[in-house]
């Protein structure tokens, strides 16, 4: 029987990207692009887009690579760096707006899964029609599961602008969600 191990240790392959080593770096850039590509696009519709703000999240992630302290999981500091850079390229770009938080909601409700045969590009597809501020911070909250406090934070907006931004977002998911299963579209 084989063992599969879970925790990948990176160590050896870090410490030589740290020190200038560009096959220790390349072979950290294949390791995490795909998924990193996928967390840029969570945010940014547009895939060549998507992965330029990648690209540059990988430059951050080589040029502060010392400044990486093992404390946590390394995808989780590349994940973080990537989120990062999505929200800045959404704040350079103008994209990312929020409504007025005056129709804050006192109790979220949780969205009820729907079991559909649609497929995850549908979904994204979905997601991606949402209002920039909208589809932020439902990334940040259901996807990448950061807290209404740490949205705020990193948003630069109030906490329960944080919560009625999901709450909307997720309202207007279900509806999509639901007339795509109803006009069959999946």
């Amino acid at each position: 029987m084989k063992i599969i191990s879970l925790h990948k240790n990176y160590t050896k392959l870090i410490a030589k990207a740290s020190k200038g080593n560009r096959r220790a770096q390349h072979d950290l850039f294949e390791l995490f692009s795909p998924k990193m590509l996928s967390v840029c696009r969570q945010y940014v519709k547009d895939v060549d887009l998507a992965e330029e703000v990648m690209l540059t999240g990988f430059l951050k992630v080589f040029t502060h690579l010392k400044s990486y302290k093992a404390e946590g999981s390394f995808e989780g500091w590349i994940r973080r760096i990537m989120v990062n850079e999505s929200i800045s390229e959404l704040r350079k770009s103008k994209k990312l707006q929020f409504n007025d938080a005056a129709e804050i909601e006192n109790s979220i409700e949780h969205v009820a899964y729907i079991e559909t045969e649609m497929e995850v590009a549908e979904i994204q597809k979905i997601i991606d029609r949402l209002p920039e501020g909208y589809k932020t911070v439902f990334v940040l909250y259901a996807v990448e599961g950061y807290k209404h406090s740490e949205i705020a934070e990193l948003l630069q907006i109030s906490e329960g602008t944080s919560k009625s931004q999901l709450s909307k977002a997720r309202k207007l998911l279900q509806s999509e969600v639901k007339k795509n299963i109803s006009y069959g579209t999946h």
